[in-house]
């Protein structure tokens, strides 16, 4: 007779906690190669950013530093309109059900301009139903480019016609950056501020814990 399964047990499954990977290195104990790299991460930043993926980063400095840069250049240094480049933001982090990015940037993006309705529809998976002609050519060059890995002509040349050749190149890698950035919360399991509450479902119905680290 087969066994009755231990329905706690299968719940505490379904909801069990992911602890992150990565431990918070201490202030007090960064080398100085670490300690370079926040203070350039808090001049360009402001205090209180040792949370996301900066955590991650101070663990491999040399690489670390030179991501934060890319980073620091494309949120505050490209040609792209800050609404577009957020839109953009909040695009690629509901792809990746980024929690940590999307709780970071949704407060940034309502600032810039997002409307409020296009940060609800992006948030429950759904093409959002008011766009400008602007947000649309992005919408749509990150959908294609995420679903095919390619981008056809007439794609490109309405978000060309935005942002002509070195505002494409940028744009380009504004989504690569914050892709990376993505791939870095979701794989050290990065927790969001403590009291913040996901924006997403975990696959398989698990949980990023939270509290760790501060925005």
């Amino acid at each position: 007779m087969a066994k009755k399964k231990n329905v706690r047990t299968v719940i505490s499954q379904k909801h069990e906690i992911l602890a992150p990977r990565l431990k918070d290195i201490p202030e007090t104990e960064l080398n100085e190669r670490q300690r370079a790299m926040l203070n350039d991460i808090r001049t360009t930043r402001g205090a209180g950013t040792t949370g996301g993926p900066f955590g991650v980063f101070l663990h491999a400095p040399d690489y670390g530093d030179l991501a934060q840069k890319l980073g620091a250049h494309c949120r505050y240094r490209t040609a792209v309109p800050p609404h577009l480049s957020e839109f953009a933001i909040l695009a690629i982090a509901r792809l990746w059900r980024a929690q940590y990015e999307w709780h970071a940037h949704v407060p940034v993006a309502a600032k810039a301009g997002v409307r409020p309705e296009t940060i609800r529809d992006l948030k429950a998976g759904r093409t959002p139903a008011r766009l400008s002609k602007d947000e649309r050519a992005v919408f749509d060059f990150i959908g294609e480019l995420h679903r095919t890995r390619r981008v056809s002509e007439r794609t490109y040349a309405r978000l060309h016609a935005l942002f002509g050749d070195a505002g494409m190149v940028e744009f380009t890698g504004l989504l690569g950056y914050y892709t990376l950035v993505a791939m870095t919360l979701n794989v050290f399991r990065v927790p969001l501020p403590e009291g913040a509450t996901p924006a997403f479902a975990e696959p398989g119905g698990r949980r990023t814990a939270r509290g760790r680290r501060r925005a």
